[in-house]
């Protein structure tokens, strides 16, 4: 038995200590330089302000227009090219003029162009040298399933000092991405080995699923068999504890048995990053909840005469629909929204969010014994983020279920179930070490971080030499023996 443990960790550790010792220094780059992404902030500081913006239909004549008949929200942004209704439903989303309600699909490379021009120059960016350099499906920057309702995009590239790139959704014409040189640079030798994320595999999402999950199990085992060998192996001369092993497999050895906790349960929790449902719940709605929460009324009842003048310094505005009435809201800022219900009438008492009375209208429609709704606080143990940044996120707790509403737009953020809590302790906690006491104190956590990080690191490094010896001498010799 303990014969062929030890077969079976050697080998499993030579086919897998270059993947060991790449996650772990991938993972600090990915600390500190994350996967590219258009952040909140950029995407409001580059939409066109909406004053004096022709509107000659409403929201509910652009539903009609855009053929969409289960459509969620409609959203009035001002483009490069003229202003538009976005319409949105659960898997699609459609563009039309707000003119005449005809399709705004971009289509040319002139109006892509434009778009990301002027979305650019409203973020302070050079755009003199900028140009189109690919309409595409996929690249590696845009394989997230996240984009699939704008394929194909656009790629702007700026030609500016950080080397700066912006993508333009074909179906809606709105910047969904932007890149620097050193975005891509950092995430190749970070996020792209750290998640195997090479274009080719991860544009097919359910074989780079199998592969990864597949190949983090087998790394799970390799750790487990490895743990228990390092274990097995202490030697313990004059009442101290010694490793039986000389060289580069004691250096091993002493290694791994320092950051045997360390090693176990982040390579677990890495496996558990790809559960994707298989063992834990997906924070999603069952579909008789959804039902409930996604309920929209009739667009045609929706008359935009009853509703307030758009407010000159709005940047964007959204239409939206919760627990069965409407609403509209103005982002007069990043951080700043004016809220408006059905009727022209402000939301109850808070002119910028929805009240802990409106949660409730539709936490007692989902669910039996729930409590009032509170307020998520950054600082909680189960975190929940607005749309809005600073923007109130309601926790309905209804017995074993919790559900996390955000306050600015109605949406749905999380539900909470036992599987879905003790999956953000096994999987988050464990592998970012994102817990409360830390992410208080961030630089304590970075070096915590960076510090494993790096004795995994050097644990692999001896597992690269040891392997590489191993291998040099079963070649050599044709023998295969533990």
């Amino acid at each position: 038995m303990l014969g062929a443990m030890i077969l079976l960790h050697r080998w499993l550790g030579i086919a897998f200590c270059l993947l060991f010792a790449m996650w772990f220094a991938s993972g600090i780059v990915m600390h500190f330089v994350p996967f590219p992404a258009l952040s909140e902030a950029e995407r409001f500081e580059g939409l066109a302000p909406l004053q004096n913006v022709a509107t000659s239909i409403g929201p509910s004549d652009a539903v009609a227009a855009s053929g969409l008949s289960d459509a969620a929200h409609v959203r009035l942004i001002g483009r490069g090219d003229g202003p538009v209704y976005v319409v949105v439903g659960p898997s699609r989303s459609r563009a039309v003029r707000t003119t005449d309600g005809t399709d705004a699909t971009v289509m040319s490379p002139d109006v892509a162009l434009a778009i990301a021009s002027d979305h650019a120059r409203r973020r302070g960016l050079d755009v003199a040298r900028a140009s189109v350099v690919a309409l595409a499906e996929h690249d590696q920057w845009s394989v997230p399933n996240g984009f699939d309702r704008h394929r194909p995009l656009f790629r702007v590239a700026l030609g500016d000092a950080d080397g700066s790139e912006l993508y333009v959704s074909s179906v809606t014409g709105e910047i969904v991405l932007d890149t620097t040189r050193r975005e891509r640079g950092w995430n190749l030798v970070g996020s792209v080995v750290h998640w195997i994320y090479p274009t080719v595999l991860r544009r097919n999402w359910s074989l780079w699923d199998g592969a990864v999950w597949s190949l983090s199990l087998i790394a799970l085992i390799a750790t487990v068999l490895g743990a228990a060998l390092g274990i097995a192996r202490i030697r313990v001369w004059k009442g101290r504890m010694r490793s039986p092993f000389r060289g580069w497999h004691a250096l091993h050895h002493v290694i791994g048995l320092l950051v045997t906790v360390f090693v176990l349960t982040w390579i677990f929790s890495g496996w558990l990053s790809m559960d994707h449902g298989r063992l834990f719940s997906r924070g999603q709605l069952t579909q008789a909840e959804a039902d409930v929460a996604a309920a929209v009324p009739d667009w045609r009842t929706l008359a935009v005469a009853n509703w307030p003048l758009i407010s000159p310094s709005a940047g964007e505005v959204e239409w939206f629909a919760f627990n069965g009435r409407f609403y509209r809201r103005d982002r007069v800022g990043l951080d700043r929204q004016i809220l408006f219900s059905a009727g022209g009438a402000a939301s109850d008492d808070s002119p910028a969010f929805l009240t802990p009375r409106e949660i409730t209208g539709l936490t007692e429609r989902l669910a039996t014994g729930c409590g009032l709704p509170l307020l998520v606080h950054g600082n909680d143990d189960y975190p929940a983020s607005s749309a809005v940044p600073g923007g109130p996120v309601y926790r309905t707790r209804c017995g074993d279920v919790w559900f996390d509403i955000d306050g600015s737009n109605g949406m749905m953020l999380q539900r909470l179930d036992w599987s879905r809590r003790a999956y953000r302790w096994l999987y988050s906690a464990l592998h970012t070490l994102d817990v409360p006491i830390l992410t208080e104190h961030p630089y304590m956590r970075s070096a915590l971080i960076v510090g494993l990080c790096a004795l995994g690191l050097l644990f692999s490094l001896t597992g690269i030499v040891i392997g590489w010896r191993r291998l040099r001498y079963t070649i050599g010799t044709g023998m295969l023996r533990p």
